[in-house]
């Protein structure tokens, strides 16, 4: 039987190589938005032994995504995940679009928040879609229809995503929401969803119980409002209370890799 030395040795080991490729396009300009910033993307495994299109999720915050040296709040691990989604037979290229750090509420919000300010959400999402994405499907092989392409992140970064969603319903598949900041610029998301027509495909969605009353409640009354919109539950719309999560990466990480294989279910793979 293997020593406890020997076990972490390969458990570290097996954590020090991804098991996927890690790529940084340096220095991407936005003329939407007139910075500068690098974009990482990666590649599952089984990107470099096939010749197929491969879906493509977009997700915000880049920089927590794979790498805790380079994290300013924590790690997802987004790396794990895709693994553990591509063993039930889901595989996804994964593009990390790093903030901006003073500008992150500015580029994420699509409303303007009297305290906090905000409401360049719309020209970031021009910076995803006219930029970005033509730049990713170009050097790689994607599967760039709009089943084929979504949009995740966490708190304001779900906020983006959802609004992204319905703000693009031809281009966008689906949209993860992980502890969505629903209350900015007093909940103006709730009104604008409401109002907006139906849009075809997947939303995830979800809370931890620990994330106060407040973002509970907000999730909870964001879940139903889907729900009246047309969003099956359980094909349309996966719904995660989680039990004890808090609001940070660690948690937002553990819970990518139940929604992966939700959001990847009705891509071209």
């Amino acid at each position: 039987m293997p020593s406890d030395s020997t076990f972490l040795e390969k458990w570290l080991a097996r954590r020090r190589s991804p098991p996927g490729t890690l790529e940084v396009i340096q220095d991407v300009y936005s003329p939407e938005l007139g910075n500068r910033r690098d974009i990482s993307v990666y590649l599952p495994s089984s990107y470099s032994k096939n010749d197929r299109p491969y879906p493509v999720i977009y997700m915000h915050d880049g920089q927590n995504l794979f790498d805790p040296t380079t994290s300013f709040a924590g790690e997802w691990g987004v790396d794990e995940a895709l693994a553990r989604a591509r063993r039930k037979g889901r595989r996804a290229i994964v593009v990390g679009v790093p903030n901006m750090g003073i500008d992150r509420i500015r580029e994420y919000s699509p409303f303007v928040d009297a305290r906090n300010g905000g409401g360049l959400g719309d020209v970031y999402v021009s910076f995803l879609l006219n930029t970005v994405k033509p730049m990713i499907d170009e050097r790689y092989r994607t599967a760039a229809q709009t089943e084929s392409t979504g949009i995740v992140g966490s708190s304001l970064g779900g906020l983006i995503s959802l609004y992204a969603f319905f703000r693009q319903p031809s281009r966008f598949g689906f949209a993860g929401a992980l502890s969505p900041a629903l209350w900015f610029a007093d909940a103006a998301i709730f009104p604008y969803i409401r109002e907006a027509p139906y849009v075809r495909g997947r939303i995830y969605l979800d809370v931890g119980t620990r994330e106060g009353e407040g973002t509970l409640a907000n999730a909870r009354m964001m879940r139903d409002l889907l729900i009246d919109k047309g969003y099956a539950p359980g094909t349309e719309l996966s719904w995660v209370e989680d039990k004890g999560g808090m609001h940070n990466e660690a948690a937002w990480g553990r819970r990518l890799r139940d929604a992966l294989p939700f959001l990847l279910s009705g891509s071209l793979t």
